[in-house]
């Protein structure tokens, strides 16, 4: 047994070499391609389950392509677009729910995010971007 899943790992290795294979921007599609597949499921509605199977072939083609330098830029691409959607969702959660430890505010004037520790009272918190200084409770 142990002879014949080291021959199918050679074979995959074999049909995968020089190819681009499996990246961030596929992994996106794919979670994509299972959202609306469950959604078309539950809404009786076949063009989702059509798109989500497009969707999935894309990923199959994205995975066997040899254009690894045009695969490689759009996963940049998509890369860059989920970086600062990322960012600023973790810094909205972060402004609404804090951490056990520290509570996060806002600059009112530069927007820059302040990170304070809880359980101090009313404290004065000053900007380190712009200088400003302004009273909240922690």
């Amino acid at each position: 047994m142990n002879g014949f899943m080291n021959n199918l790992r050679n074979s995959f290795q074999r049909l995968m070499y020089g190819r681009y294979g499996f990246d961030q921007y596929s992994k996106g599609l794919i979670i994509v391609s299972f959202l609306l597949s469950i959604v078309a499921t539950f809404t009786r509605f076949t063009l989702l389950i059509l798109v989500s199977y497009i969707i999935f072939a894309y990923v199959i083609f994205r995975t066997m392509s040899k254009k690894i330098a045009k695969r490689s830029q759009e996963n940049q691409i998509y890369y860059k677009l989920t970086f600062n959607l990322k960012t600023k969702l973790k810094n909205w959660k972060l402004v609404l729910v804090g951490t056990k430890t520290h509570t996060y505010y806002k600059c009112s004037s530069c927007k820059q995010l302040i990170r304070v520790p809880r359980g101090k009272g009313k404290i004065c918190i000053s900007c380190p971007k712009c200088k400003k200084e302004f009273i909240k409770k922690t």
